[in-house]
């Protein structure tokens, strides 16, 4: 199941929880198209991974301050947290295999 992260909770959800798996988190406005293509494959990446990893979005319009935190200039955006740092990330629709992969790597 994918989580919802805010401005308020994206230090717990995301920072602090990256210290024990690694954390994928979509930037993403409902007024994207590529946004809602990539939303699919976002809940399959978590369905695959279970309790492995931890997949979750994060509304650009909703919260300002985290996707200008991060430099979000494009969407969909996709990063991986581990150990409280993005350690990769993708611009545009992104594959589940690519994804999968890459949150494997970082376990």
């Amino acid at each position: 199941m994918t989580q919802i992260f805010t401005d308020a909770n994206f230090a717990q959800e995301v920072i602090e929880a990256s210290n024990q798996k690694p954390v994928l988190v979509d930037f993403w406005a409902s007024w994207c198209g590529p946004c809602r293509m990539q939303t699919p494959i976002i809940e399959q990446v978590a369905e695959t991974l279970g309790e492995t990893a931890i997949v979750g979005k994060i509304s650009v319009e909703e919260n300002a301050q985290t996707p200008r935190q991060y430099g979000i200039r494009g969407i969909p955006a996709l990063k991986i947290f581990r150990q409280g740092a993005v350690v990769e990330e993708f611009v545009g629709i992104t594959d589940h295999a690519t994804l999968v992969a890459a949150l494997k790597n970082y376990k």
